[in-house]
């Protein structure tokens, strides 16, 4: 089975192109260099974006996958299209829903519209086979949530944030010490140079399982206020200005080293609480993060009967669509029916259903 897959969720236009499992193409255009000079993403401008880039993408895919006939896209070869369909910009997810239950019609291919955050986890199966029951850690700049499933298609949310997404939150505090957009590369980047025990920071006292990220923003931003002695009325903006580099290498340091407790200690209060757990999974952008990565071995690895872990390759961590083709390609074998082209609505809701 071929599944040709979309993704433009946000502010990657993405097509992927999979036989079974494998994987023959993934083409990537994300739009991080347009939305540096603002700090974060515009969502008209992205769906304009994506306007501009998809139908190239698909050609590029088709191409890399050696899937022509005459120099054309041969959809012949095409067996189902799956896209992203929520949650994400609704502009955005427009063009790539639009587009796809566009080509199903024409070219007469079953659609499967699929969940974001099931893509993201299901990034892990394109270079391994975790095992269930299993936790995913979905981390990203919308979303922090903890997962707990026990099949293909059986998901239960057990921990979600109650404000910020820590991805969210490494983007304000990489603006704060005056750090390029994306937040998550830069922090990671300033924190190799930095001390991560220089400026100790609040860790949330939450309940159950769920994260707060708001709290430690602002104890980030009150710790710069009080480093370069200024009121707390003085604009954030500016703060940047008065800090040296090495300042900002060990805030950066000192952010990313609380940041990853906060999510590996509920992690692991989540593991005791499902003490079969075979698997622990990683999933979205932040789960690139170095730090997160070497902090969570040396915190499962002293455990008695401590699940595997599992990280996705760099290069699916973020928003591309070969994760969006490999969800599809489980759902399918899990017996899930196509979605009618005709009636398929966005939904820009958080929380798989």
């Amino acid at each position: 089975m071929r599944i040709l897959a979309l993704e433009s969720s946000c502010d990657e236009t993405a097509c992927a192109i999979l036989e079974n499992a494998s994987l023959l193409s993934n083409v990537v255009v994300s739009q991080i260099d347009i939305f540096k000079a603002y700090g974060g993403v515009i969502p008209e401008v992205a769906a304009r974006s994506h306007l501009e880039a998809i139908l190239p993408v698909i050609d590029q895919a088709f191409q890399d996958g050696n899937l022509l006939k005459n120099g054309q896209n041969d959809w012949s070869k095409i067996d189902a299209i799956a896209v992203t369909h929520t949650p994400g910009l609704l502009g955005s997810l427009l063009v790539g829903t639009l587009t796809a239950r566009t080509l199903a019609i024409l070219h007469k291919k079953p659609l499967y519209a699929v969940h974001h955050l099931k893509s993201h986890i299901f990034s892990n199966w394109l270079t391994a086979s975790p095992s269930y029951p299993l936790l995913a850690l979905v981390i990203s700049g919308g979303h922090t949530q903890i997962i707990r499933m026990t099949s293909d298609t059986d998901f239960e949310i057990i921990g979600t944030t109650l404000d910020d997404a820590v991805g969210e939150c490494f983007d304000k505090v990489a603006k704060i010490l005056g750090l390029p957009y994306p937040g998550g590369p830069s922090i990671a980047k300033a924190a190799k140079s930095g001390n991560p025990e220089k400026y100790p920071l609040p860790i949330p006292k939450i309940k159950d399982l769920n994260f707060s990220f708001s709290g430690l923003k602002t104890a980030v931003l009150r710790a710069v206020q009080k480093e370069v002695d200024v009121p707390i009325s003085f604009p954030s903006h500016e703060l940047k200005n008065l800090l040296t580099p090495e300042q900002i290498n060990d805030f950066a340091a000192s952010f990313q080293n609380t940041a990853c407790k906060i999510l590996l200690q509920k992690l692991k209060k989540a593991q005791k609480i499902y003490p079969d757990t075979a698997s622990i999974v990683f999933a979205g952008g932040v789960s690139a993060n170095s730090a997160l990565r070497s902090l969570a071995q040396k915190t499962f690895e002293k455990s008695p009967n401590s699940p595997k872990l599992y990280f996705p390759d760099l290069k699916f961590a973020g928003d591309n669509a070969a994760m969006v083709g490999i969800a599809a390609y489980h759902e399918i074998l899990s017996g899930r029916q196509p979605t009618d082209p005709y009636s398929l609505n966005i939904l820009p809701r958080s929380e798989i259903s």
